[in-house]
């Protein structure tokens, strides 16, 4: 699964995601995108879950970029822990979305099979997704 070799530094601040996203907004390497309408953290899970779903419907055809990467580690302390005893380890990585970023690409594909394949990766993620096309946005 994905997730960083090496980090800087191991525990990060949850941080907060407000505002739209300006990078990663539109399709630049397939012909066809998947984009986030809201924001979230997508686990690393998630983001596999939704390819194995797009590469399967396709049936080894066409190409496929994932846009986003979780590099972002989310910590939890054990279950029945009194509070107190500083942060706790790191469980997964996530990778944070803004509204409006193109997380997933497809090419080799023609429109209709495109759209139903993406539909069934947006089954697999926690927010609102939309279908888009290269050069055509709203």
């Amino acid at each position: 699964m994905l997730r960083p070799k090496k980090v800087k530094f191991r525990k990060k601040h949850r941080g907060r995601m407000k505002g739209k996203a300006l990078r990663g907004s539109k399709v630049n390497f397939g012909r066809f995108g998947l984009k986030a309408m809201e924001p979230a953290w997508i686990t690393e899970r998630q983001i596999e879950a939704s390819r194995v779903a797009l590469t399967h419907f396709m049936k080894r055809g066409g190409k496929v970029w994932i846009r986003i990467f979780p590099d972002h580690p989310v910590t939890a302390q054990p279950a029945e822990t009194r509070m107190g005893k500083g942060k706790g380890m790191v469980e997964e990585y996530v990778a944070r979305v803004k509204p409006g970023r193109v997380m997933l690409e497809l090419a080799g594909l023609d429109y209709d099979n495109a759209k139903i394949a993406m539909k069934r990766a947006a089954a697999k993620m926690p927010i609102k997704c939309k279908f888009v096309e290269r050069g055509k946005y709203e």
